[in-house]
């Protein structure tokens, strides 16, 4: 019996996407195990930047960290696996430009100015200063 082309193309395919998904499995796993790594040592460079100040500046550690994070990130390749998608599923609908960065600065540049104009952070600051003060008193008072 002969094989239609059309069947082998489907055998490849089903094997490639079968591939596809053992090999997410393990970049995903191999990614955690970074992850869980860059969680203390961050904080530990980070806190080794501070103490190791030379002229006025802190350390490189921590952004020599974040360095080597970048290159083991491209290392993994998570969503490599999008090269064998069928074309009209690579050009997917993208996120807005903003990526966590700039979400996180919109957020600060807030807070910094709801401080300045003595709006919701300094409410919640006073709040926070009452229930220290009465935690302070104890339950008898």
């Amino acid at each position: 019996m002969n094989e239609l082309p059309e069947s082998k193309n489907d055998s490849s395919d089903r094997w490639t996407l079968i591939r596809d998904i053992a090999v997410l499995q393990v970049k995903l796993v191999v990614d955690g195990l970074r992850d869980l790594i860059l969680v203390p040592a961050s904080l530990v460079a980070g806190i080794v930047s501070l103490a190791s100040v030379k002229d006025g500046r802190p350390g490189d550690q921590f952004y020599q960290l974040i360095g080597m994070g970048k290159q083991s990130e491209r290392w993994i390749n998570l969503f490599g696996a999008l090269q064998n998608a069928p074309p009209e599923l690579r050009h997917f609908q993208e996120f807005p430009e903003a990526d966590i960065d700039a979400l996180v600065g919109r957020l600060e540049t807030f807070v910094v100015d709801e401080h300045r104009k003595g709006g919701i952070t300094a409410q919640a600051k006073a709040r926070l200063d009452k229930v220290i003060d009465a935690l302070g008193r104890g339950p008898d008072t």
